[in-house]
């Protein structure tokens, strides 16, 4: 078997059997190293002995091995709660994002006779059994119909929609036991909101809608491609659409500025109008999920399963506050950040001045007069360290709603991006951003 093809543990009690095995390496890793420590005549602590290159691997390797649920609660906490946790931990969970490790050939075509039949092949003149891409949730062949459509069907790991719940809350019991996520620190709602999410991606019928939804939002939009959904194959579990070839977009960075500016500006103009005109956010802002194809000089649009509806009254607090911003008036930020939910009446008023410094920090591209350097901003070390100044404050802790943390991450996402990018973008000057200028002093 190739070292990157290991099978999916598929029932409930093989899966927490992987997390018991991983407990228990763990462990012994630990006392290893902290054998190792004492006989060098030190005294080491318990996030010393855990937080080892040796145990990142097996924490990453296992976690790799089980996908779905497991696979994806380490995403969604490196992300979502990357400033309130060790950095040692920030970066285990981190490498979770790029790991591919694909099923056997023998587990996926069980896989395609049940949802097709014994008789599946029928369906096309070749099927490449060597995956394109391997994610948390299943995997992406390429596929020719008979009639010669090319096709990409993504297939999804066999006992992951099943174990969305219990692998969440198995994960979540190992980080906390661990020591490695601070008592204080409630992620409840978000691993809540993490299984909620998961449970409607793990619907393939559900990911088709969406794809036909957002297809029906770009409309006439000429800088975007995107699959079309293939409704004769798609099933609960195996996801057919049309094939769009492209190039990573990472792999633009030594194309001309001109291109790569022009991408930049093109996925934070679509943002903005997910947020402000589509009411619907693709809230996964993995690079992958982005490629160019180069034929039609167009950014290509992938994966759409974490798509979901974003509400107006949020969308509407977001829109004063960007308002606010670019108004540079505090006061007002100030007023959209509790309509938004970020504020609760037992915050301390210098904890209130805190969070309003990384708004206005957070808004720094939006407010730069001309292009805004991405490439040699150090916005996202500064976010980082105030984050993790903030976050030292244990009585602070407060969750703001899901929704605006997942829109956080598709805006740290799309930013991210621009920096690997070396884009220079004025922000200011993005079609959304004027219509927000042309309301300032109307409300």
């Amino acid at each position: 078997m190739n070292k990157l093809e290991k099978p999916v543990p598929a029932g409930r009690v093989s899966r927490l059997s992987r997390l018991g095995v991983m407990a228990t390496s763990v462990a012994g890793g630990m006392l290893a190293e902290g054998a190792r420590r004492l006989a060098k005549g030190n005294i080491p602590s318990v996030p010393e002995m855990l937080l080892t290159p040796a145990n990142a691997r097996r924490i990453t390797d296992e976690l790799s091995r089980l996908r779905g649920a497991a696979m994806k609660v380490g995403q969604l906490l490196s992300m979502d709660a990357g400033d309130i946790i060790p950095p040692a931990l920030a970066e285990i969970l981190a490498r979770l994002r790029n790991d591919a490790i694909s099923m056997p050939m023998s587990q996926l075509v069980a896989v395609l006779e049940k949802e097709w039949g014994t008789d599946w092949s029928k369906y096309f003149s070749r099927f490449t059994f060597t995956p394109s891409a391997a994610a948390s949730i299943g995997q992406v062949h390429r596929a020719v119909t008979v009639d010669g459509l090319s096709l990409a069907i993504k297939v999804q790991y066999p006992g992951v929609k099943e174990s969305i719940d219990s692998d969440i809350d198995n994960v979540a019991a190992l980080l906390r036991v661990s020591g490695l996520l601070p008592a204080s620190i409630d992620i409840k709602s978000i691993l809540n909101e993490a299984k909620q999410q998961l449970h409607a991606e793990a619907d393939y019928k559900k990911e088709q809608d969406w794809l036909a939804c957002y297809a029906g939002n770009l409309g006439t939009d000429t800088n975007f491609l995107m699959p079309r959904p293939y409704t004769q194959l798609t099933t609960q579990n195996v996801l057919a659409m049309t094939w769009v070839e492209g190039d990573p977009v990472e792999s633009l960075v030594n194309e001309p500025a001109s291109l790569r500016n022009r991408v930049a500006k093109e996925l934070f103009e679509l943002a903005l109008k997910e947020i402000f005109e589509f009411g619907a956010l693709q809230t996964d802002p993995n690079f992958a999920n982005y490629r160019f194809n180069r034929e039609a000089q167009k950014i290509v649009l992938l994966d759409f399963g974490a798509t979901r509806n974003f509400p107006k009254h949020i969308a509407a607090g977001y829109r004063n506050l960007m308002r606010a911003a670019l108004a540079r008036d505090r006061k007002k930020m100030h007023d959209a950040a509790t309509e938004i939910g970020y504020f609760t009446v037992e915050m301390s008023q210098q904890q209130v001045d805190v969070v309003m410094d990384l708004f206005e920090m957070a808004c720094e591209p939006l407010c730069h007069v001309g292009p805004y350097d991405f490439g040699a901003s150090t916005l996202p070390k500064r976010m980082h360290d105030a984050g993790m100044a903030l976050a030292m404050d244990r009585d602070f802790w407060h969750t703001p709603p899901i929704d605006a943390l997942f829109l956080h991450r598709k805006l740290a996402g799309i930013y991210l991006l621009a920096a690997r990018l070396k884009a220079s973008l004025d922000v200011g000057s993005l079609d959304s951003i004027q219509a927000l200028i042309k309301t300032i002093g109307s409300k």
